[in-house]
Formats: structure tokens, C-alpha cells, sequence
């Protein structure tokens, strides 16, 4: 592999990162709309597939709302539709220190709405009578059910929640009959607390299988229909999600962008179905006790085989020290034990190739118009002096996997969100600002944050690149002196725990290399 290689394969793992950061999806917007007071009116030419949908009339009575609350949220449901109008959770705060509220507007859809068409949720707008009263839950008074009803012109529904005190899980069942076909949705915005993906999804995702599909809003121009091992739909973003899973089988879902927002649904039996719901935080063991596969909702990406365990051994730490920090400066050190074998080869590899260096260049300005006899004289240089060319470059790409596996574990683990260090670090998951923010109008990194985390990052990369041996020419050495300043400014706004990572590694490395660099001067003199 020669030098041009390798800086590419360097440049190649951060351009995918850089790539993360500045291509943030872009989201369609969501338009308020609050739904006409009028009859449905009926379709002229029913679809041949899809029976025509019933008459339903919306109601100008008045609207009347039954609070829920337990120790972990807050929450409102209106007879309007029979559905939830705000959810608010306890257990987490916005950046001002106010409570984290996953639905407190209606979207272009009511949150789990019912209706007879998957594109006419019109029992979404009528009004139910209600049975049940406020609930407010707690170790003395574990569960409570709400009762919504509807009766008219054949068109019978009952629906019926059930709460509990200590959980984020709801029982839902719907009880129909008269409608064409049965639709349920968790609309628009129900999950979704914060609307900027970034770099992460956000919007509709469900589960088949062991697959989890994660849609992109942009690209719903056209519906996407699953019937096959169907697990659970959800709107989800960073953190946070809403999730509808079926207790009873269902017929399919469908996912498509209703009036600009994304949207999906489940289809039923016009019958009795039976749901769970689930509004709350992407909190692993959380998810996992419930044993209804929500827990494959934090998805980890590509490297997740590896990503796991490492959030294991994370958690692991934390359990030890109670700081995430501190944890993760462990699992950096634990992570980078198993590769100090081939890094030390890789280093001494390169310090050979370091010293070859004249020779190469010898080789280079003599066969320049003649590149297979160059390549020739360059192989019977490194057999001569017993040097690889890849040895500095295996080790590296090795670790490339681990890499991407941490990086997916710092960036979305809640555990780590408002998660403090130490000294001015509050919030593991949020940029370094101490310094304060880019000026706006600067090109590019207008409105980033500045903090000495990331500087400090910066000046051990340039500390590592001066240490470590190269067998770069003088042209492409002074090109990666350009490194350390665009990681400094890549890594300004990237989460503070990414970045301690980061230097830490870049603290290990230089004292790997300075051992190894002592034992090599030892054994030339």
C-alpha cells in the first residue's frame, strides 16, 4: 500500500463522518390543521378494493378531556376521537429544564386515531361519551381504565385503556363494527420531541422480523405496504418514540405522507383489536422488560454486533464510578487493549519505513517514467529491509469497525443525554460551548460551539502525527499537518462524550508511541 492509499483510506473514514454531520435530513414540515366540522361526504365511485367509507358525522359538541398521571408522565385524552392530546415525561428536561412532552398539538393526524380508510381517519373528529374519570396512579392505586364510546348510524366503537403506575406502557383495545375496514395510526407528532434529525432517523420505523425498517419522510412519495411478520410500527426521533404493538394479529401496515407529514398505520380486524402502547424514552433495560421487542428500536447501525456489547461494558462502568465520563475514559482504555499487539507492529513498521524513506525517494525521481520498474526496485527494498508497507496500515483499519461501533453508542445512548463529567462538561451528549458559539454569518461553521474539549483534541492529534513515524514525502506530510485543524473544527459541535472518547484515544496512542518510539532508539544505537 503506498502513501497516497493510506491517506486516502484516512481521509475516506472521516469524510463518512463529516458526511453524517453536515448532510442533516431534512424533514418535511408538519402544518397544523384542525379538522373541518362537516360530514364526511361519501365517494361517488368506490375503489373496487377498498369498500366505500362510511358515513361519519363529525360533532360541534363539546369537547371534554380526562387527565392521566403516574411517576413517570403526565397526560391528557379528549373525547374528541377517543385519543391522546398531550403527553409529557417526567424523567427527562428540554434544554431550559422543562419537562421533555412528546405530543401537546394535533398533527395532520390525531395521535392513534381510528378511522374506516387508511386515508379517512374520520372517527378521529367525533366525539365520544366517556366512561371513566381523572386518574392519577401510584403504589396504592396501580391501574385505571378510560372507556371511550361511539354509536351511530351502524357504526359501533368502544375504546379502552388501561394504565398502569409504573410503567410507560398503556393497554389499548378497540372494539368495531360497521366500518369497511379498521385503520390505526399514531399520527404525525405523537413521540417525536425534537423535529432536528441531524444525524440521526426521524419519523415512521417499524419492526418486521428481526428487520427494522426506518423510513425517510422524504422519500415516502409513494406508500410502502408490509404484511409479513409485522412486530410494531412508531414515530420515533433521537431519543424518544411512539410505538403501537399488536396483541392481537393484524393485516398490515402501511407507511405514506399524508398532507406533507409522514404517517403510518396498522390495519385490523373490524372486530376486537388489541394494542400496546408505548410513549416514553429508548431506555435499553426499560425496553427490554417489557418483552414485546421494542428494545430493536435503538438501533445501532451496521456495527451493532459490536455496539452492544460495548454499551454493556459502558453501562457496566457507570454501575462502578456513577459518571459517564469516567466510563467512558474506561471503555476507551478496555477497547484499546486488544489492539496494542498490532498497533506496536504497525508503529515499528513504520519507524522502518521512516528510515527508508531517502531510498525511496532515490527510487522515485530515478524511475519515474518508469513505474513497473519502480514498483520492482520498490519491492526489493522492503525485502531487503524487512519492512511491510501494510504494517502501519492494519492496525488502523482493524479499528475502524470498533470505531464506528463506539460512535454509534455515544450518539444516540439517552443514558447519555444531560449526563454530566466534570468541571464545566454538563451534558455528555451535547457540544463542548464554554467558549461560546461560532459567529452565524461565518461560512460553514456559522453557529458552532467552542469549547477546550475539542481544542484539546486537536493539539494531541498534532502531538500524535508529529510523534509517529511516517513514510510520507515532505509534501504529503505537510498536507496532513491540515488533520488536526479540520478534525478541531469537524468535532466542535460534535456530543462532548464523542469527543472525550476521542481524546483519549489520542492520550493512549501517545504514550504507546512514545514507548515504542524509546524501545526502537534503544535498539538502533
Amino acid at each position: 500500500m503506498d502513501n497516497r492509499t493510506l491517506i486516502a483510506i484516512i481521509l475516506s473514514i472521516f469524510v463518512i463522518i463529516g458526511f453524517q454531520y453536515f448532510a442533516a435530513q431534512q424533514q418535511p414540515p408538519v402544518i397544523e390543521e384542525k379538522p373541518p366540522v362537516e360530514k364526511v361526504e361519501k365517494k361517488e365511485e368506490p375503489s373496487k378494493t377498498i369498500p366505500a367509507p362510511v358515513v361519519v358525522e363529525t360533532t360541534t359538541a363539546e369537547e371534554k378531556d380526562i387527565k392521566v398521571e403516574n411517576e413517570l408522565y403526565s397526560a391528557i385524552l379528549t373525547s374528541r376521537g377517543g385519543t391522546v392530546k398531550y403527553w409529557e415525561i417526567k424523567a427527562y428536561k428540554d434544554k431550559i429544564g422543562k419537562e421533555v412532552i412528546l405530543l401537546k398539538k394535533t398533527g395532520v393526524l390525531p395521535a392513534v386515531g381510528i378511522g374506516s380508510t387508511n386515508n379517512n381517519f374520520d372517527l378521529s373528529f367525533v366525539n365520544f361519551n366517556i366512561k371513566g374519570r381523572d386518574l392519577k396512579l401510584d403504589n396504592n392505586n396501580k391501574s385505571g381504565t378510560i372507556v371511550f364510546e361511539y354509536a351511530k348510524d351502524g357504526v359501533f366503537v368502544r375504546r379502552t385503556y388501561t394504565f398502569y403506575a409504573d410503567t410507560y406502557k398503556i393497554d389499548l383495545t378497540d372494539e368495531v363494527s360497521g366500518l369497511p375496514e379498521y385503520w390505526i395510526t399514531l399520527g404525525s407528532d405523537f413521540g417525536v420531541f425534537e423535529n432536528e434529525a441531524g444525524y440521526t432517523h426521524i419519523g415512521p420505523v417499524l419492526l418486521t422480523g428481526t428487520d427494522l425498517e426506518e423510513l425517510e419522510p422524504g422519500k415516502l412519495k409513494e406508500p410502502r405496504t408490509f404484511k409479513e411478520n409485522l412486530k410494531w410500527i412508531a414515530q420515533e426521533d433521537k431519543y424518544f418514540f411512539s410505538a403501537l404493538v399488536p396483541a392481537t394479529p393484524v393485516e398490515e401496515a402501511k407507511a405514506w405522507t399524508y398532507k406533507d407529514s409522514p404517517v403510518i398505520a396498522f390495519k385490523g380486524k373490524t372486530d376486537k383489536n388489541n394494542f400496546y402502547i408505548y410513549a416514553g424514552p429508548k431506555e435499553h433495560d426499560t425496553l427490554a422488560k417489557l418483552n414485546i421487542g421494542l428494545e430493536h428500536v435503538i438501533n445501532f447501525g451496521f456495527f451493532s454486533i459490536i455496539a452492544r456489547p460495548l454499551f454493556w461494558i459502558l453501562k457496566f462502568f457507570y454501575g462502578f464510578f456513577g459518571n459517564y465520563g469516567w466510563a467512558i475514559i474506561m471503555l476507551t482504555i478496555v477497547t484499546r487493549i486488544p489492539f496494542i499487539p498490532l498497533v506496536n507492529k504497525g508503529q515499528k513498521s513504520m519507524k522502518k519505513l521512516q528510515a527508508i524513506q531517502p531510498k525511496m525517494a532515490e527510487i522515485r525521481e530515478k524511475y519515474k517514467k518508469d513505474p513497473q520498474k519502480m514498483q520492482k526496485e520498490m519491492s526489493e527494498l522492503y525485502k531487503k529491509h524487512k519492512v511491510n508497507p501494510m504494517g502501519g496500515c492494519l492496525p488502523m483499519l482493524l479499528q475502524i469497525p470498533v470505531f464506528f461501533a463506539l460512535y454509534k453508542v455515544l450518539l444516540i445512548a439517552i443514558e447519555l443525554r444531560g449526563a454530566p463529567f466534570m468541571l464545566w462538561i454538563t451534558d455528555l451528549s451535547a457540544p463542548d460551548t464554554l467558549f461560546g458559539h461560532i459567529p452565524s454569518m461565518v461560512p460553514l461553521i456559522g453557529g458552532f460551539a467552542v469549547g477546550p474539549l475539542p481544542i484539546v483534541m486537536g493539539l494531541t492529534m498534532l502531538i500524535q502525527q508529529k510523534m509517529t513515524p511516517s513514510g510520507m514525502d515532505p509534501k504529503q506530510a505537510k498536507m496532513m499537518l491540515m488533520m488536526p485543524v479540520i478534525f478541531t473544527f469537524m468535532f466542535l459541535n460534535f456530543a462532548s462524550g464523542l469527543v472525550l472518547y476521542w481524546l483519549v484515544n489520542n492520550i493512549l496512542s501517545i504514550i504507546q508511541q512514545f514507548f515504542v518510539n524509546k524501545k526502537l532508539a534503544k535498539e538502533t544505537a
